[in-house]
């Protein structure tokens, strides 16, 4: 199984994120140690346009077989223009995989063991595709609207109910998927399975604040997990 760790160069709100450091460390290091730890991918290689962020993830043990092109390093290309270009280049090459990992360079708090959990339960469920997901932290059917300076309900009917009387609602975790290549290929998205993660495991960095919040959350985990 192949792992794809996407790394671009050119971060705006937090210059040269993938490769800032982090609590002693280059940031896409850790997403790295996590996917090589876990054993169950035969190749880990991160797809950037950027030479240092290959120098780095080759220092931690990743591979970078090729640079990604032009066209999938510009701001509007997705992760999914990412993920078919690398595909696309190991089948040209011979290189064919079941399935796939993707891993984002920030995933700071993705542990080994949480990764072969998840792929557990991808297999177990044959899934098409696994999306870790951690639950809003207050239920958004009572979000309020700004107009004109003042305060309303977005869905007023959700206002006098108690919050534990309202369906749970989850958004994706921004961290690592596993998929199955030839459902991925046809852009196939049923049979989409969550692994649901507490909020201490999940932060998106997208700014300083974020930045800071993720180390205090790695260093308490790192607490955690030292006392087990």
């Amino acid at each position: 199984m192949l792992c794809i760790i996407t790394a671009r160069g050119g971060s705006k709100r937090i210059p040269r994120k993938n490769i800032k450091d982090f609590l002693g460390k280059p940031i896409i290091a850790y997403a790295i140690n996590a996917a090589l730890e876990s054993k169950l991918f035969s190749e880990v290689m991160v797809s950037t346009d950027d030479d240092e962020i290959a120098a780095v993830a080759q220092k931690y043990g990743a591979k970078v077989p090729f640079m990604r092109s032009a066209k999938t390093s510009d701001d509007f290309a997705t992760t999914d223009d990412v993920l078919r270009e690398v595909l696309g280049v190991y089948r040209a090459q011979g290189g064919e995989f079941e399935s796939f990992a993707c891993i984002y360079p920030t995933a700071v708090l993705l542990s080994a063991e949480r990764l072969r959990g998840a792929y557990e339960l991808f297999c177990k469920k044959n899934a098409s595709l696994l999306v870790p997901v951690v639950k809003f932290a207050f239920p958004p059917q009572r979000a309020f609207v700004l107009k004109d300076g003042y305060l309303s309900y977005k869905e007023p009917l959700n206002a006098p109910k108690r919050s534990q009387d309202l369906e749970a609602l989850y958004h994706d975790a921004g961290a690592f998927y596993f998929y199955k290549t030839a459902d991925f290929l046809a852009s196939k998205r049923e049979g989409r399975v969550a692994m649901i993660l507490s909020e201490i495991e999940v932060q998106d960095i997208d700014n300083i604040d974020d930045w800071r919040m993720a180390e205090l959350k790695y260093k308490v985990l790192n607490e955690c997990s030292n006392k087990s």
